[in-house]
């Protein structure tokens, strides 16, 4: 369709009513501190409806970079207090929803736009978006692409229940709003990537320090903290007999056992390494042991329920031994110059190490250390398992387990 030349969009007022600015001059200035991109699209159409655009649906969809997410949405209807947001995992092209979506056009068939008038018999309109969108009274549908700059597309929607649709003018008003529109919030959503990616590599906690700025090698700080070290048994015969996806399969599974149980009782994670998992739990919480020992327990018994499924395909038990240690770490940046990894250090991470090492030595599922056991005052009685010298450790080191079974 062909649109007229226009000026900039109608006047909309500030949040506090104390000056009118054009959307764009919005978009352009005080738009760019709002903190996401929902936030973002929230004040835009509030903004666009005061400024008279008659919008009673709006929504956009954009794809993202994590590891259970292909995209993300947000969908404003009037009166709600904030926008839907929408999550589609990864798949979701080839799902049979996508396929039966107008939006499948701009993704797929690349369409400079998306039309719909929905003032028509069911049988006409060929979506079942369409469909539903009429049942709910509205009479118009418009779908914009945004190409941002690694020439990825995303889209915006809009929907009204105006009589007869929207204008000309209308549509006009909004197609000249999203090249700005889409710059700002390509900015979010870079933002929102980099973070993904830093929490999915190196933690939450990790990498917030590094947003913040903590990336000059030796910079971090020393904490006390309850320190989680997991190692899997018999990796090295299992990579030797076991093809590739069968050792990844395995090791996803185990970690499947581990990680959620860490995260769950507010540990973070910090390395895989090969198939050992070092965590910790900062003890500026007076808990942080009893919910190290809890997520222990937890872990073991999500072990438990994984090895009756392998059993019950017929592949071995996997079996893996959890140590616990509390103590000084440094939580910080190592590395060279130009390749650093945030982690913690210190003889404390040695020790739980080391303690690990003897958990099939001494049958032990879990091993816990003196100084983790003098801090923990919750949880299961804990039995002594004897004193103990540890290879590059000068006192010996008093070890206990648990005395109730994992499953209890």
């Amino acid at each position: 369709m062909r649109r007229s030349s226009r000026p900039d969009p109608a006047l909309a007022p500030d949040q506090d009513g104390s000056e009118r600015l054009t959307l764009r001059d919005w978009l352009l200035g005080p738009a760019r501190q709002l903190p996401n991109g929902p936030a973002l699209f929230d004040a835009l159409v509030k903004r666009m409806v005061a400024a008279g655009l008659p919008l009673a649906r709006a929504g956009f969809h954009v794809r993202t970079l994590h590891p259970q997410q292909f995209a993300l949405g947000c969908i404003w209807r009037p009166g709600q207090a904030a926008p839907e947001i929408l999550s589609r995992g990864h798949g979701v092209i080839d799902s049979e929803s996508f396929q039966l979506s107008p939006l499948r056009q701009l993704y797929i068939d690349r369409a400079s736009e998306v039309r719909q008038r929905l003032e028509l018999p069911d049988e006409a309109l060929p979506f079942p978006l369409y469909r539903e969108l009429k049942a709910e009274g509205l009479t118009d549908y418009f779908a914009l692409p945004m190409t941002f700059f690694d020439g990825k597309i995303h889209s915006t929607s809009w929907a009204t229940d105006r009589p007869g649709g929207f204008t000309d003018a209308q549509i006009a008003q909004i197609a000249e709003l999203m090249p700005v529109f889409s710059l700002i919030l390509e900015i979010h959503l870079r933002r929102r990537i980099t973070l993904n990616l830093l929490n999915t590599y190196v933690g939450q906690h990790a990498g917030e320090r590094i947003l913040e700025g903590q990336i000059t090698r030796g910079s971090g700080a020393t904490v006390d903290a309850a320190i989680w070290f997991c190692d899997l048994r018999g990796f090295t015969a299992l990579s030797e007999r076991a093809d590739r996806d069968t050792l990844l399969a395995c090791l996803n599974d185990y970690f499947d056992c581990m990680g959620p149980a860490v995260e769950q009782a507010g540990g973070e994670i910090l390395k895989f390494i090969g198939d050992a998992m070092l965590a910790i739990f900062p003890l500026d919480a007076p808990d942080a042991c009893e919910r190290a020992l809890a997520a222990a327990l937890a872990a073991q018994a999500a072990m438990l329920r994984l090895n009756q499924e392998r059993r019950q395909r017929g592949d071995a038990a996997l079996e893996c031994g959890i140590a616990l240690h509390a103590g000084e770490v440094m939580y910080g940046n190592i590395g060279t110059a130009n390749r650093l990894d945030f982690t913690v250090i210190g003889p404390a991470v040695n020790l739980a190490s080391r303690i690990e090492g003897l958990c099939a030595e001494l049958h032990a599922g879990i091993l816990i250390s003196d100084g983790f056991a003098r801090r923990c005052a919750g949880g299961p009685p804990l039995r002594s398992l004897g004193r103990h010298q540890l290879a590059g450790i000068a006192r010996p080191v008093e070890l206990f387990a648990p005395s109730l079974p994992a499953a209890a």
